[in-house]
């Protein structure tokens, strides 16, 4: 029999990497139970297939990366869910003291808390867990309006830095719409998918944008919407088309996503103009942006991408 030759730091993390592990009684590595002479955990071992040469690691190892996945996990938590608040109190602060209006703080907490909680999912781990693990932030927050917007425990500071008119009953509506939207992002399709990451880039980044630039350079409106400017159509179409663009290929360059950069910059396009179409429609009374903007690009991603 041939002896087992060493892993390399690539093929080791690989195998580490995998959801499943399962012990090579050869070589003491934790490998993926694929078997096949290609598995990077058992390349130069003879007669890979068999039984007798495989079996499934010890429970007291199996509990002891579990574990391992648990403490990451949580500590991730931690981290991003101070990291959402502290972003939140900042502009709390900010527009406190007057030092930014509280319609561009309510704009900027929109764009950037979305932004970057779809960045931080790589520092959670492999395991099958994790998105539920990213998913109870956006539920935090989530639970947090809840008690404001019922006045339960009203924080004045919260209303006026995410509402636009100040009243703790429109936390109910538009900031509760973006969190679930998070939330779903994160359970449903999570970082091996680009239609999560798609809808939240246009839902946080180019409507966001959108009503800034047409607030300020929105003089022509668009003819059969009067609330809705052609720059901030325009604004929304770009910025949300470069922002998933970089979102792609931050994934892909992590090695979450393998992309055909042919056809993706063409895919990607269609689904910015579905979602621009949609959120200039005169339909804000009935559905509000954070509810219709996610779910078109959602389902024009989907069809776009197939998963």
């Amino acid at each position: 029999m041939a002896a087992a030759l060493p892993l390399s730091p690539v093929s080791h993390q690989l195998c580490r990497r995998s959801n499943r592990f399962w012990y090579n009684a050869l070589t003491p590595r934790f490998c993926s139970p694929v078997f096949s002479t290609t598995s990077p955990c058992l390349i130069g071992v003879k007669g890979i297939g068999s039984s007798s040469q495989l079996r499934p690691r010890h429970p007291l190892i199996s509990s002891a990366a579990s574990t391992d996945y648990l403490l990451h996990d949580v500590g991730a938590t931690v981290a991003v869910l101070g990291g959402a608040y502290a972003l939140v109190l900042l502009f709390e602060s900010l527009t406190k003291r007057d030092v930014i209006p509280q319609r561009l703080s309510r704009k900027l907490v929109h764009i950037l808390s979305g932004l970057l909680f779809v960045l931080s999912w790589p520092i959670f781990s492999a395991s099958t867990e994790a998105r539920y693990f990213a998913a109870f932030v956006p539920l935090v927050n989530g639970l947090r309006l809840v008690v404001n917007g019922l006045s339960v425990s009203p924080n004045s500071t919260l209303i006026q830095s995410v509402t636009r008119e100040g009243r703790p009953e429109e936390l109910l509506k538009g900031p509760l719409f973006y969190v679930l939207a998070l939330l779903v992002a994160a359970v449903f399709f999570w970082r091996d998918s680009p239609t999560g990451m798609i809808s939240l880039a246009m839902m946080c980044g180019g409507d966001g944008i959108a009503d800034i630039m047409g607030r300020k350079y929105g003089s022509y409106k668009i003819p059969y919407n009067p609330r809705k400017s052609l720059a901030g159509s325009i604004s929304m179409f770009i910025f949300g088309f470069f922002i998933s663009i970089g979102l792609l290929y931050y994934y892909s360059s992590l090695g979450y996503l393998h992309m055909n950069w042919e056809t993706t910059f063409t895919r990607v396009a269609i689904v910015s103009l579905v979602a621009t179409l949609v959120e200039s429609l005169p339909i804000t009374d009935q559905i509000d942006d954070n509810v219709s903007v996610p779910l078109a690009t959602i389902l024009a991603a989907y069809l776009s991408f197939g998963y």
